[in-house]
């Protein structure tokens, strides 16, 4: 088998499009809002910030690839994405970084998705959970872990996993037994939810890289800071 590491990493200015603007390379930005001017920029020493403002409004920003969904999940190996947030997020906002299909304003309606994610109103401000979607298998489980206001490695393993089917079925790997792997804040990488099966295999498509920050209402505010991903990715001999 051979494979691909493909790095995405926002070092340096990067200026994102709006996904029906000009074409600025692999990566579109999508906001949702009336009357705010939230901000989607590069940080100084290196990132990209989603950020709200404290408009009373809905507000949703969103970095992807613009709906092209170049990796065919059959193909992936895994994901790594590497984020924070610069302070806590209050219960209103959800964030959420991963994979995913077509992008949606509610990220519970995106038809196929592998995430990590935060819930204010529900997780606490920094409780990550974990998430699947196929179209057909929905799950989600808290992690025990917190996002950092340091940056964090977090990775979705699509290779290693196996689900364990007796006779006279056959057991399958991969996509059917999705792994998550988060890094604590002593920088140790831990197996999280290991004790619940995330199945895609009834999803045989394409996904693309997504990181979405949202609110529902009034004037919360709330940042995502992302660095960047990495994708191994199968590719033909």
């Amino acid at each position: 088998m051979k494979t691909l590491v493909l790095p995405y990493w926002f070092y340096g200015k990067h200026s994102v499009p709006a996904v029906a603007s000009a074409d600025g390379g692999v990566w579109c930005t999508k906001t949702t809002a009336a009357a705010g001017s939230p901000t989607l920029a590069p940080l100084t020493g290196g990132g990209f910030a989603l950020a709200m403002d404290n408009t009373s409004e809905v507000q949703n920003l969103c970095l992807y690839l613009g709906d092209v969904l170049p990796f065919d999940i059959d193909d992936l190996i895994r994901v790594a994405c590497f984020a924070k947030i610069p302070a806590a997020l209050t219960a209103a906002v959800k964030a959420h970084w991963g994979v995913a299909a077509a992008r949606n304003d509610d990220p519970d309606a995106i038809a196929a998705a592998a995430l990590f994610g935060i819930n204010g109103a529900s997780g606490g401000s920094g409780a990550v959970h974990v998430e699947t979607d196929d179209g057909t298998n929905d799950t989600t489980v808290a992690t025990g872990i917190d996002l950092s206001t340091s940056w964090r490695k977090f990775e979705i393993d699509f290779k290693t996993g196996i689900q364990t089917i007796g006779p006279p079925g056959a057991s399958v790997g991969g996509k059917a037994n999705v792994l998550f792997n988060q890094e604590d804040s002593n920088g140790a990488a831990k197996r999280v939810a290991r004790n619940t099966l995330f199945d895609m295999s009834n999803y045989t498509s394409g996904l693309q890289l997504f990181a979405q920050i949202q609110k529902t209402s009034g004037t919360e505010v709330g940042t995502l800071h992302i660095l960047g991903f990495e994708v191994e990715v199968r590719v033909p001999q």
